[in-house]
């Protein structure tokens, strides 16, 4: 969008005019004219709304001076790389399409201009779409020592980042990155380098690694930081498991002798129960023939009057007992005084019937299962924990159980148990949580979805989107204050919503981007600063 300024000269050299902008943001200013002698002059300023300042952006400086890159005795502006200082810049002032000259002097840490070193640059407009890259190497040569002088060609109009390479035994190797573009003045510091006052001060931290952006461009990007801080991080673990039945509300039914099944009363599976209800009843030759002894036993030592210190019929009593004959029936045997053919068998808890393997007239085998009952007032959740978050479960963490059946429903829990192995195929370990069911909602065999809470307590962490992942590293933006950034490699930790631990590489207190990372990244060409990228 474009909004022109009607301008009119009130007097002599002396201009008013009235522009509309016609929605907050950035509107860059540019202002031609004809200077004396009819040399064509373009500012450029950077205009906003809601800001009151309009600072100069090219094509000119404030008039007195400004804080700025240092001037050499050639005038131009100086930079420093290391224990390197390198003073840098273009002719014409304003990159044109068509020849250009770079100059470029090299001075020492004593402040001498310094000899013995090889300097390499090129300018290059990167690929837009179906257009490749294009390069200008600048054809440099030493004009005396410490200083170079070469021309270059740009093609077309537009932006060429200038690259500057220089070698030297002592200094070694210094790559300097440079905005350069048609019809915008001079060169500004992009990476490699930071600005030396008038005094030889260096302005800024700066260094191989350290990229500027101005305040425009940091803006069109939409740039935005946040502090590396100590957070309290609580890290959810979402999985998912079944509902199953809870091993200590079941009961079998299992007999300690060979029998025959009589009248099976609780004849299917899911039918109610309760406790000392009778389930079936069972013929067994050997229960009948241990009731007939032990109403020998007791005849004889009711003859004797030691009914009460008979060993035999103590040993008689004891024997039914053992086969699961209750005190009281064991008195009514003594009281008819003749055995029973077909003895009940009760419920040994109340519940429901989860599995029946026999039927009227069976046969039952000593040890074989006959009934199972479950209690189904309280069951287990069993989830699956992938191996890299097992140990942030333990005993007590707390969980909400949600399932797909039962929408809006939530079910809050703990961790009881954490079995003491893993599941050889899934490579994952497994977690019981205990839910009670008064009314039998929740029914085994259920998929439930489980949420955990691990807390990690007091952690170093940065946002989770400052952080770009670049092979094996970790990288992010280190804002160094004035524009500038530092690409810096952390080794992280755990991850907590929308936090990551950070274990090395960043202190409490650095503020880093946590937006428009990756066209920070295309903007600067981080290859200048971080070699794995």
């Amino acid at each position: 969008m474009r909004a022109p300024v009607e301008l009119q000269e009130t007097s002599p050299g002396q201009y008013r005019g009235k522009f509309n902008l016609s929605m907050r943001g950035e509107w860059p200013l540019t202002i031609r004219f004809d200077a004396p002698g009819g040399k064509a002059v373009r500012l450029q300023f950077d205009l906003a709304t809601d800001r009151a300042e309009m600072p100069i952006a090219a094509g000119g400086e404030p008039a007195g001076g400004a804080a700025g890159p240092g001037k050499m005795e050639s005038g131009m502006p100086r930079y420093r790389a290391g224990e390197l200082e390198v003073a840098i810049d273009i002719d014409p002032g304003t990159a044109r399409v068509g020849d250009n000259t770079l100059l470029l002097e090299l001075r020492g840490t004593d402040g001498q201009l310094l000899a013995g070193a090889q300097v390499q640059a090129h300018a290059e407009m990167p690929a837009m779409g179906a257009m490749p890259a294009m390069r200008a190497p600048v054809d440099l040569a030493e004009t005396s020592p410490g200083q170079f002088r070469g021309d270059f060609n740009l093609s077309m109009r537009g932006e060429w980042p200038l690259t500057v390479t220089i070698s030297h035994p002592q200094y070694g190797e210094k790559r300097l990155q440079f905005d350069l573009a048609t019809d915008r003045e001079g060169l500004a510091i992009a990476a490699g380098a930071a600005p030396v006052d008038a005094a030889g001060a260096q302005m800024a931290e700066g260094g191989a690694d350290v990229i500027t952006i101005d305040n425009r461009r940091r803006q069109m990007i939409g740039v935005q930081t946040g502090e590396v801080e100590k957070r309290h991080l609580v890290k959810p673990i979402r999985t998912v498991g079944r509902v199953t039945f809870d091993e200590r509300l079941l009961s079998k039914v299992v007999l300690k002798y060979d029998a025959f099944v009589g009248d099976l009363k609780a004849d299917y599976v899911g039918t109610q129960v309760e406790k000392g209800q009778v389930l079936f009843t069972i013929y067994s030759p050997e229960l009948l023939a241990a009731q007939q002894e032990y109403l020998d036993s007791l005849k004889r030592a009711r003859g004797r009057g030691t009914e009460t210190r008979d060993d035999l019929l103590r040993a008689a009593r004891q024997r039914l007992a053992l086969w699961d004959m209750m005190p009281q029936e064991i008195r009514a045997l003594e009281e008819r005084g003749w055995p029973q053919e077909y003895i009940p068998i009760y419920a040994p808890r109340s519940g429901t019937l989860i599995k029946l393997n026999i039927a009227d007239g069976s046969a039952a085998r000593a040890g074989q299962t006959l009934l199972v009952v479950a209690d189904l007032s309280r069951v287990w959740v069993e989830a699956e924990v992938f191996e890299a978050d097992l140990d942030l479960v333990s005993a007590g963490t707390p969980a909400d159980i949600t399932l797909p059946y039962l929408p809006g429903r939530e079910y809050e829990a703990q961790v009881e148990y954490v079995y003491p192995y893993l599941e050889g195929k899934s490579r994952t370990g497994r977690i019981r949580l205990t839910l009670d069911n008064p009314k039998g909602e929740l029914k085994p065999e259920m998929y439930a979805e489980v949420s955990l809470q691990s807390d990690l307590g007091q952690r170093l962490s940065v946002p989770e989107q400052a952080i770009i992942v670049a092979g094996d590293s970790r990288v992010v933006f280190v804002d160094l204050g004035g524009g500038r950034l530092r690409p810096t490699r952390i080794e992280t930790g755990r991850s907590a919503g929308d936090y990551v631990e950070v274990l090395a590489g960043l202190k409490a207190g650095d503020r880093v981007v946590t937006s428009g990372n990756f066209l920070i990244a295309a903007e600067t060409r981080l290859k200048t600063g971080v070699q794995q990228w």
